[in-house]
């Protein structure tokens, strides 16, 4: 993969200014995660939209790298579980040099290099990237979950991590510690909501990712969510096992919502949005009776744009407001 010396969009070019990042080759890796963003993570990204131009690059940079890793991981193909693996490790490698100080990764990795300059400029603990590695590898050869501990095993990799990652760029008013908490527990409560939503998808790839001790509770196995799946019908018993790993997850986003008053002011606006826009997503596994086997569900653009809407005009009021010190260590 190559970078290339064509000039980024001009958005992209704008957020890049703003941030003070003008190598050129640089500023294309930062526009590949960009572009990786826009594509894929419809609801990250348009929350992205509510932080300052400067904050974007490095967003977009973090979930570029994520994506990359675990496109690898659900790449559709003939590829075997070891050639898989061997790209993993691949990805992990360059990972390691880029984020010790190399720069050689930056004509042929574009999106590690933007991860690496990230990581760099806000001080990101590298052991969350290992963190990642670790879940991205498991996804390989684990498919089910006995347990809620055992998957949180899965999902501090997966996702608890995303959110310590994002945190410096996001700063904060108080010392970064007392936010790590929350911050971890938003990224598990939207990565378990991109469960309960994909269960199909992600079973028709083989894995569960819901408990399998709280899906017996109800009667629920893999056998029986095979053949809904199959059949697109979602069995009673399954909708009840959803409408209480729904619950257990709304609670894990009121644990969440306590830290987001720790962030910097110009970064909660963006925050709240994405976790409303997530929340959503709950309300509409809901408002379908629980059924996420026939269809996937969605958040409408119309809603997007209900909720997107207020907070851009509170992170526009902020960005001109005194705020409170920003502390990003």
């Amino acid at each position: 993969m190559t970078t290339g010396t064509a000039a980024p969009p001009r958005g992209a070019a704008a957020e890049l200014d703003a941030a003070g990042i003008t190598t050129p080759a640089l500023r294309g890796a930062y526009a590949r995660c960009r572009a990786l963003n826009a594509e894929h993570g419809r609801t990250y990204f348009l929350a992205t939209r509510l932080l300052t131009p400067a904050q974007r690059p490095a967003i977009h940079a973090l979930y570029g790298f994520a994506r990359m890793a675990d496109d690898v991981v659900d790449a559709p193909g003939a590829a075997t579980v070891a050639e898989v693996v061997a790209r993993i490790e691949e990805i992990r490698a360059r990972m390691r040099v880029a984020l010790s100080g190399e720069r050689d990764v930056l004509t042929d990795e574009p999106v590690v290099a933007a991860l690496a300059h990230t990581v760099e400029r806000y001080a990101i603990d590298h052991r969350y990237f290992e963190d990642f590695m670790d879940s991205m590898a498991m996804d390989l050869t684990v498919t089910d979950y006995p347990t809620f501990d055992d998957l949180a095993v899965y999902v501090h990799g997966s996702a608890a991590v995303i959110g310590l990652q994002v945190l410096p760029v996001l700063g904060t008013v108080v010392p970064r510690a007392e936010a790590e908490p929350s911050a971890a527990a938003l990224g598990v409560a939207f990565q378990i909501t991109n469960f309960l939503r994909d269960v199909g998808e992600d079973l028709d790839r083989g894995r569960i990712y819901l408990p399998a001790d709280e899906l017996a509770a109800f009667g629920v196995d893999r056998e029986l969510l095979t053949w809904c799946r199959e059949r697109r019908y979602t069995d009673p018993r399954v909708r009840r096992a959803i409408a209480h790993l729904v619950a257990r997850t709304r609670a894990i986003y009121r644990r969440a919502d306590a830290g987001i008053a720790l962030l910097d002011p110009v970064s909660r606006p963006c925050v709240r949005t994405a976790a409303v826009l997530y929340g959503g997503i709950l309300d509409e596994i809901v408002a379908a009776d629980y059924d996420v086997l026939a269809h996937r569900v969605v958040v409408g653009n119309a809603r997007r744009a209900a909720v997107a809407g207020p907070g851009l005009l509170r992170a526009v009021a902020a960005r001109h407001r005194p705020g409170v010190r920003r502390r990003t260590r």
